[in-house]
């Protein structure tokens, strides 16, 4: 990909899954990461793997619901590199009461999924807007899901959390890009990380459901997602703003 040799790019929820795929495939294109995780042990661990893969990586813990500790992340993103160029705010959570109908969810489930899909992603842009500002451009990428894209049966709260993702987006893409700055979203379908499989929970019956939901007929890879959203940061995206990529093998298409 063109324009991310010696580029700057900062991975949230990169312990794992599709934002360790992304971290990766940034440093693989040349870019220098900054991984951000509330677990430090798996953001240790995709820091310690770009390094092995011959990248620069440090990793910063944080909550991107804590406004304190997103402006702390982004800083020493900025204090260790130099500066910011890219952005993956990636983080985000499944319903950890399954899938239920509305009437049956708690606000309290509610707020945390709001919370951390959601205001998280905003915050993200909250602080990283600025640095893009100074420089002069930037890309943004957040991670909203096919679930911001249609509706999807016992999963208000999520769905309502990764469509405002998508809005989010949209309305972010038209304050910046006359300033330089891209904002966009990847929208996966049913992707293969710790957070699916712990939903599917094992059961061969659930992933066949999940699986025949997709007309490309498998789950996505974490690999998978990460080229389009680190594909989106780069220079050959250069005119692609305010777009949510659906990647999801069909499910939106039908």
């Amino acid at each position: 990909m063109k324009g991310l040799q010696d580029k700057v790019a900062l991975v949230t929820g990169g312990g794992s899954g599709i934002g360790r795929a992304a971290a990766l495939t940034f440093a693989r294109e040349g870019a220098r990461v900054a991984i951000g995780d509330i677990q430090a042990e798996g953001g240790e661990e995709t820091a310690r793997l770009v390094r092995e893969s011959g990248g620069q990586a440090v990793f910063v813990q944080a909550d991107v619901t804590q406004p304190e500790q997103v402006a702390a992340m982004v800083r020493k993103t900025v204090e260790t590199y130099g500066r910011l160029d890219c952005a993956f705010n990636n983080a985000g959570v499944e319903a950890t009461q399954g899938l239920v109908p509305l009437l049956e969810g708690t606000e309290e489930e509610w707020d945390r999924l709001i919370s951390i899909n959601l205001k998280g992603v905003w915050l993200c842009l909250k602080h990283e807007l600025p640095q893009m500002l100074k420089q002069g451009g930037g890309a943004i990428v957040n991670t909203a899901s096919v679930a911001g894209l249609v509706g999807c049966q016992l999963s208000a709260a999520y769905v309502a959390s990764k469509h405002g993702v998508v809005g989010l987006t949209k309305a972010a893409s038209l304050d910046y890009c006359a300033a330089g700055i891209r904002v966009n979203a990847v929208c996966p379908g049913v992707t293969r990380t710790p957070m699916v499989d712990a939903l599917i929970g094992g059961s061969a019956k659930v992933e066949a459901q999940i699986v025949a939901a997709h007309p490309i007929g498998r789950l996505a890879l974490p690999q998978e997602i990460a080229e389009a959203a680190v594909w989106l940061c780069s220079d050959e995206a250069s005119f692609v703003t305010g777009h949510a990529m659906a990647v999801d093998g069909g499910l939106s298409s039908q």
